[in-house]
């Protein structure tokens, strides 16, 4: 393994558990949709943080460019995207990874219900698989959307005119997007009511 890694040589086992999260979510999705009937993950997405990233995620915290920074104090060196169809499937999903017998939930934060001041709305949880920190964010198609929306705007460079206008359209287009989820799950209640 090359010893200049941020990851030291804890690469191929993070990858390891990096595969095998994936595979649990996918076989907690089938359980899922083998009791209701319908798929509850639009798509799934899952990354060992770039080495790069990591360095500069340390240097940001003003954290030293170690093994023990990257893998003991910043807890998204794995991070794993679930993207949802309906706001019930992100609960779903969530109760159902909790369940897990070989993985501890270290933290967990509810963007959807505790909605941050921008807009942004997501499930945040650090979990604890195999001795490594992995990041789980789930959320709803129109979640990702905006949050890639966002990111791409938040980072073009030299937005200097209009700045507080532009948030707030932000704002309103997340407002806009979490109502429409509302009225599909709504709409999706309705339906297997009818069933």
């Amino acid at each position: 393994m090359d010893n200049n890694s941020i990851y030291g040589d804890h690469l191929e086992e993070m990858n390891m558990v990096l595969h095998h999260t994936l595979n649990t979510i996918k076989q907690l999705a089938a359980a899922i949709k083998e009791k209701n009937g319908m798929e509850p993950i639009e798509h799934l997405k899952g990354r060992i943080k770039t080495e790069e990233s990591m360095r500069e995620k340390c240097r940001r915290q003003n954290l030293p460019e170690t093994t023990d920074s990257a893998l003991n104090v910043l807890t998204d060196s794995i991070g794993i995207r679930i993207v949802c169809s309906f706001l019930d499937d992100v609960y779903a999903m969530r109760d159902y990874i909790a369940k897990q017998d070989d993985i501890e939930i270290i933290t967990e934060k509810d963007y959807i219900k505790n909605v941050k001041p921008n807009g942004y709305r997501s499930l945040h949880m650090i979990l604890r698989i195999k001795g490594y920190y992995v990041e789980i964010q789930l959320r709803t198609i129109s979640m990702d959307t905006w949050a890639a929306l966002e990111h791409h705007i938040r980072y073009k460079k030299n937005i200097s005119a209009n700045t507080s206008l532009i948030f707030s359209e932000l704002k309103r287009c997340a407002d806009e997007l979490a109502s429409t989820d509302g009225s599909m799950q709504t709409i999706r209640n309705l339906i297997n009511e009818g069933n």
